[in-house]
């Protein structure tokens, strides 16, 4: 048996199964609903960089799931790798059309929203969101990072729109963990590491979060969406450093969540200064 042949066999690794496809389609893809396609791929560099050369020629709703990621990228190009079939690792394409493009910044704010929803009714695992883009978990009484959410914009003006990928950690071990502070669903006591399940809650979730949000017109309040983020935001209530190009800083108390997404601190002067996801290249505790 080729390491290829090894790799596709269902039953080559009891520990870490994979995904049905064909379920996950009959149960995620019909008519009137968002979800348009949903592939399922055993290795690839990047699913965001896959489905968002595909953008324009794709109808909204489509979904690309892989095994493994060898070239898999978080916010600002950091890398990151996981053992196969170890988390879940997937991209969406969003066309929010009838949404302002300056409301667009809630997507990644509104994935982590939903991801933490689905997976809090199918692994009874309470995460929680380090804004801009990190998915927490509690390891005994210590919070670390299980997982991350990238947005990027994909296709032209006309035919493009959102690639929203999510890398999260199941079933990663102790001996498995990229960095010491790194978490997985496992080792924060979930109820269920079966990935099936758990794909069809999140993307569950994303879909009534994200129908909620566009039908309000990417108004973060009256969807709703901006009082849930602020409820699971570990960073409010927070002294921060948000770390700025240039080697400048700003240090404060994270107090809120904007209309538009940042991230206020109140500062030690009494100023109330918003920061963008974009404006920063790393948000840190301050001590």
């Amino acid at each position: 048996m080729t390491p290829r042949d090894a790799q596709d066999n269902r039953w080559s690794d009891l520990d870490r199964p994979p995904l049905n496809a064909t379920s996950l389609r009959r149960a995620l893809v019909r008519e009137g609903g968002l979800w348009t396609s949903l592939d399922v791929v055993a290795a690839t560099g990047s699913t965001n960089t896959d489905l968002a050369a595909r953008a324009d020629g794709l109808p909204e709703g489509a979904v690309l799931v892989a095994e493994e990621q060898n070239a898999a990228r978080g916010r600002l190009d950091r890398k990151w790798s996981a053992p196969a079939r170890s988390g879940l690792f997937f991209s969406v394409l969003l066309k929010p059309a009838e949404v302002p493009v300056e409301r667009w910044g809630w997507l990644p704010l509104l994935t982590g929203v939903a991801v933490a929803t689905g997976l809090s009714r199918a692994a009874g695992v309470d995460t929680a969101l380090k804004w801009p883009n990190d998915l927490l978990v509690t390891v005994g009484d210590e919070e670390r990072k299980a997982g991350g959410i990238l947005a990027e914009r994909a296709g032209t003006a006309a035919g493009g729109g959102v690639v929203i990928g999510v890398g999260l950690n199941v079933t990663l071990g102790a001996d498995e963990l990229p960095v010491p502070t790194a978490g997985s669903l496992a080792l924060a006591g979930a109820a269920s590491t079966d990935r099936d399940p758990l794909l069809r809650a999140v993307l569950r979730s994303l879909e009534q979060w994200y129908g909620d949000w566009r039908a309000a017109g990417g108004d973060p309040a009256a969807a709703r969406l901006q009082e849930a983020y602020a409820a699971g935001c570990a960073t409010l209530g927070r002294r921060v450093r948000a770390e700025l190009p240039g080697d400048r800083s700003i240090v404060g108390e994270a107090v809120a969540v904007d209309g538009d997404g940042r991230l206020v601190l109140a500062t030690e002067d009494g100023v109330r200064r918003p920061v963008g996801a974009g404006d920063i290249v790393h948000l840190r505790p301050a001590g």
